[in-house]
């Protein structure tokens, strides 16, 4: 007698027919039919198991993938770290240099604004045409100058203009002496036409000097403008490659994937049990019905119904390797993206080898730079030197004219004090030798009848005469005529400025 396989029903979701066809098919196709299933549910299970053992592989196969893209990230970044240290130290490199050449820049603007304010001050102070115009009488051939009768060196001493003669060049311009005395003295009094102590700078070889430290001062930003680019350049490559550097793997729950393989796998074995057994007693039912047995209405009717079940438990075991197969191309795409990190990570290697030389060569040229910039940078404070030395050789200069002003104003000072001695001392004198002339007179009224005429014949000479005159007939010392103001202006540039010079001097 058939015995039914109850475990053979499908799932909830299908049912066996309610009311089944009154033609039962034929045992022998019944047994065809299970073993179709049985069949087909073995090379599902076996694709099942394969999948399994493939997901297994595929799972290990994940963790080291992950693992090493996991160590290779980390020794990518520390490679960025190392370079983003190298740029860094560049730009404090570059940092230290410009600070030394800021450094520099402020020394040239102090001494270029001292030099500045020392000329400024020249051209603020105004030399009296004496002081440089050259009188006529000073050469034996008169004026030589084509344009004026004056000598472009400061600090002159013109000699005395008194009686000036004609000279070739007046008598060619048809221009008398007298009418170039009258424009002497109107150029005196009008200060406006008065040259400054700027006029007696040579400002053609300052000009030159400063646009030779300019000069030089471009060529310095030119030595550092090669290296310029190599900070933010290395910080856009690195920052590059690290965006190109994969983030972690987003791994799969793998618990989770082989317990519900697992689940999966025991559902599915049970079911091509059910499936074998079903196979064994339908053979077992054949059997008896050729040797004989007959089947009951009940018995066919379970025969019928079992079969029927068949095609749900082959769909469920379809569903469990869809299942399998959905888990399984879950891991095979987290390692196709290991992979595809793995294949990231060999370019980013290449591409940070590529930077190592790259980096290599701008170490060398940033030392190149570095030890060119600092010997240019101290041959620009070689250069600086000359504008120390003309501030002190023009203030120097300044301090000497004021000092020749006080000079010029004391000679004069005692000129005319011994002008005036000497005046004094001839009238003494010729008071005494008037008062000496009454008495031998009187001497000579009074006694000179009753003396012999051949005695003491020097008693009737009258008395010498004196007089006081310069040694050797020196022609009297000319000076320039120096004003009050000049003078007063004079002691004021002069009061507390020896301190400041001899200081200078010094250094």
């Amino acid at each position: 007698m058939f015995q039914s396989t109850s475990n053979l029903r499908p799932s909830a979701s299908e049912s066996p027919p309610a009311n089944p066809s009154p033609e039962q098919p034929h045992i022998v196709s019944l047994v065809l039919q299970a073993k179709k299933a049985l069949q087909q549910g073995e090379q599902l299970c076996t694709n099942a198991s394969s999948l399994s053992t493939a997901s297994a592989q595929t799972a290990v196969d994940v963790l080291a993938l992950d693992a090493q893209v996991r160590w290779m990230s980390e020794a990518v970044l520390d490679q960025l770290n190392l370079a983003a240290q190298v740029a860094k130290s560049i730009e404090q490199k570059r940092s230290e240099i410009e600070r030394h050449v800021q450094d520099w820049d402020a020394l040239r603007t102090q001494r270029s604004d001292a030099l500045d304010a020392i000329l400024e001050s020249l051209g603020s102070q105004s030399v009296p045409p004496d002081f440089h115009i050259v009188s006529a009488d000073s050469s034996p051939f008169g004026s030589q100058n084509a344009s004026e009768d004056e000598d472009e060196t400061p600090f002159g001493f013109p000699k005395a203009d008194s009686n000036p003669r004609e000279s070739p060049t007046d008598t060619i311009r048809n221009r008398s002496p007298l009418a170039r005395i009258q424009e002497r003295r109107s150029k005196k009094m009008d200060r406006r036409r008065w040259k400054t102590l700027r006029d007696f700078v040579d400002e053609r070889a300052i000009e030159d000097l400063l646009d030779t430290i300019e000069r030089d001062r471009q060529e310095l930003d030119d030595i550092l403008a090669q290296t310029s680019d190599y900070p933010e350049s290395l910080a856009k490559t690195i920052n590059a490659i690290k965006e190109m550097v994969p983030v972690e793997v987003a791994l799969p729950s793998l618990n989770t994937i082989f317990v519900s393989q697992e689940g999966t796998s025991i559902k599915m074995a049970g079911q091509l049990e059910s499936l074998a057994h079903h196979y064994d007693n339908i053979s077992n039912a054949m059997h008896d019905h050729e040797n004989g047995e007959e089947f009951g209405e009940e018995d066919l009717e379970g025969m019928n119904s079992d079969a029927d079940a068949l095609p749900g438990i082959i769909s469920e075991l379809e569903d469990g390797v869809h299942a399998i197969q959905t888990y399984s191309e879950e891991l095979l795409a987290a390692k196709t993206a290991a992979q595809e990190h793995i294949d990231t990570h060999r370019r980013i290697l290449t591409d940070l080898d590529e930077l190592g030389e790259i980096m290599t060569d701008m170490l060398e040229r940033q030392h190149h730079v570095e030890t060119e910039s600092l010997d240019h940078l101290s041959h620009l404070h070689l250069e600086l030197s000359p504008l120390e030395e003309l501030h002190h050789k023009y203030t120097s200069y300044q301090y000497a004219f004021n000092k020749l002003v006080l000079e010029l104003a004391r000679r004069r000072q005692y000129r005319e004090a011994v002008q005036r001695f000497v005046a004094n001392t001839i009238a003494e004198l010729d008071t005494m030798v008037e008062e000496e002339r009454k008495l031998r007179a009187d001497f000579q009224a009074e006694h000179g009848q009753y003396i012999p005429e051949d005695v003491c014949l020097y008693i009737e000479n009258p008395p010498n005469r004196w007089t006081v005159s310069r040694w050797n007939d020196e022609p009297l010392e000319t000076l320039p005529e120096v004003e009050g103001d000049m003078v007063e202006e004079a002691q004021q540039r002069t009061s507390g400025v020896e301190v400041e010079i001899g200081a200078s001097q010094s250094l």
